[in-house]
């Protein structure tokens, strides 16, 4: 057999060596949970839980980087990517109710243990999920995923304008700011050193699901349940002190939203958390994922496979 034939080969083996991603969808508390999902069903469950305005498209270049060792599942939250939520749910939108269908689709999939990332609205819907069930968390790894007051930025301001004065105009100042297309552009160039940089489709796709009829709503009636999250603080915290799972915040430090002080936060409350600082923007897994994916596997890799030479003894 010729050299190049052996190359060829070879490259073909290597290729397919890459885990595939595949898409499914599964009904959860009467909605239709659209996921991404890749690695050995039998393998250490990762949960990636994705933030405004986006959906599990924003892990496609992790979920990869991660699935030759763990089972990887990435859901769109209700309101968000190709997640379907029937009219006749008359479902409302909050982030206690994301929360309760996010953990009606880990009983549907049966996963019974999971390490959790959590992303932007991502985190207060992953730590009701750990509040409601911190002995099936393994690991958490925040990425910008905020549970401190000392993370929120001055970006903020407009919307806690509209926390505390819920008026028409207060929510069309929201609309005409934020929920455009240049609006969610700035989300993701914004503390990005070469912005041109940046796949177009990322931002694209998250305004054109947005410009669906009535998702506009939607966000802004999350945007103004968002202040239930930071009552909600004190609980997390609380979790986060009695459960100490292993934690590594990971955080675009030139995020408008959630500044640095919200990572190194962590360390009040689970004193042996990691934490990292990318010279990036908010949407960190855009332009850092190989930074990030092998921060997980780290994290992952001393916890999770611990855990299972454990169990092994204890056998």
């Amino acid at each position: 057999m010729s050299q190049v034939l052996l190359a060829q080969k070879a490259n073909i083996a290597a290729i397919g060596a890459v885990p595939v991603t595949s898409i499914h969808k599964v009904e959860a508390d009467g909605v239709q949970v659209f996921y991404r999902a890749a690695g050995d069903p039998s393998g250490p469950v990762v949960l990636l839980l994705h933030g405004f305005p986006t959906s599990s498209f924003m892990f496609r270049e992790l979920i990869p980087r991660l699935a030759d060792k763990y089972r990887v599942i990435a859901p769109d939250l209700p309101g968000f990517g190709f997640t379907e939520v029937p009219v006749e749910r008359k479902y409302t939108y909050s982030f206690d109710a994301l929360a309760v269908t996010l953990g009606a689709f880990t009983e549907a999939l049966g996963l019974s243990r999971y390490a959790l990332y959590v992303f932007d609205y991502g985190a207060p819907t992953g730590f009701r999920l750990a509040m409601a069930h911190p002995e099936r968390v393994t690991a958490i790894v925040s990425q910008n995923g905020n549970a401190y007051e000392d993370g929120l930025g001055d970006a903020w301001g407009p919307i806690r304008k509209y926390w505390a004065e819920p008026t028409a105009e207060n929510r069309e100042v929201i609309r005409q700011n934020v929920l455009t297309l240049e609006g969610t552009r700035w989300q993701y160039t914004h503390g990005v050193t070469v912005p041109e940089s940046l796949a177009p489709e990322s931002y694209t796709l998250d305004n054109a699901l947005m410009e669906r009829p009535g998702n506009k709503e939607i966000q802004l009636d999350l945007f103004l349940n968002y202040a239930s999250n930071v009552k909600l603080y004190p609980k997390f915290q609380e979790y986060l002190r009695k459960s100490k799972p292993p934690l590594l915040a990971i955080w675009g430090k030139n995020d408008p939203f959630f500044i640095p002080a919200g990572a190194e936060a962590f360390r009040k409350d689970v004193p042996n958390a990691k934490v990292q600082f990318l010279d990036t923007g908010h949407f960190a897994t855009e332009t850092h994922v190989v930074e990030i994916a092998a921060a997980m596997r780290d994290l992952l890799e001393a916890n999770l496979t611990q855990g299972r030479a454990d169990k092994a003894v204890a056998r």
